[in-house]
């Protein structure tokens, strides 16, 4: 499963900006409305379709791998079978034995590079979600500013009492699902490397 907490930190980075509040500013009556980040994120449907499409994305990229890897653990019991009570000396003698050694080595190492292949996939993959639910929030926040009022909005995480009237999450959530109840999650793929000349 697609760990929240790092869809979390990721979406903290796309949508923070430092707010400070002079005096001067406070004085000319500053409205401040309130969001709670995680909450818009977890509760409204575009946010729950997002972490299902990344479920499912990083599921198939799991199934992708997995025929490779059985194969690898197949393999690698064979070959500790063959090899046992050998020693290091004895299987380099063994020209057979030594092939099999390499080769299943250099197997290791193609599915070990496949893998972190998928790994930084998905985190593009996520990447590019989150942007696109940021591109879906922005909007509703400008609304949300123009009912209220608002010239300022603070995250619930960055302060520490707020009153419920000036907390806004909920109304965001409710324009948020009327306006994007889904996200379009694309799998990203690692661009293809040019050959060294």
């Amino acid at each position: 499963m697609f760990p929240l907490k790092s869809i979390m930190a990721a979406f903290a980075l796309l949508f923070t900006a430092p707010i400070a509040l002079s005096p001067a500013a406070m004085a000319q009556g500053t409205k401040v409305v309130v969001i709670d980040r995680v909450n818009i994120f977890t509760g409204s449907q575009a946010g729950q379709d997002l972490r299902n499409k990344i479920t499912a994305i990083e599921t198939q990229m799991q199934g992708e791998l997995k025929p490779t890897a059985d194969k690898l653990q197949a393999d690698g019991a064979a070959l500790d079978a063959k090899s046992q009570g050998m020693t290091r000396e004895a299987i380099l003698a063994n020209p057979t034995l030594k092939a099999e050694v390499q080769s299943y080595a250099q197997d290791v190492a193609a599915f070990n590079q496949a893998r972190q292949v998928a790994s930084t996939e998905l985190q593009l993959t996520e990447r590019a979600a989150l942007i696109e639910f940021n591109n879906a929030l922005v909007p509703v926040l400008q609304e949300v500013v123009t009912e209220t009022g608002a010239n300022v909005i603070l995250d619930k995480s960055q302060i520490v009492f707020v009153d419920n009237a000036t907390d806004v999450s909920a109304s965001v959530v409710t324009k948020l699902n009327a306006k994007t109840p889904s996200i379009n999650v694309v799998r990203q793929k690692m661009p293809a490397q040019q050959p060294q000349q």
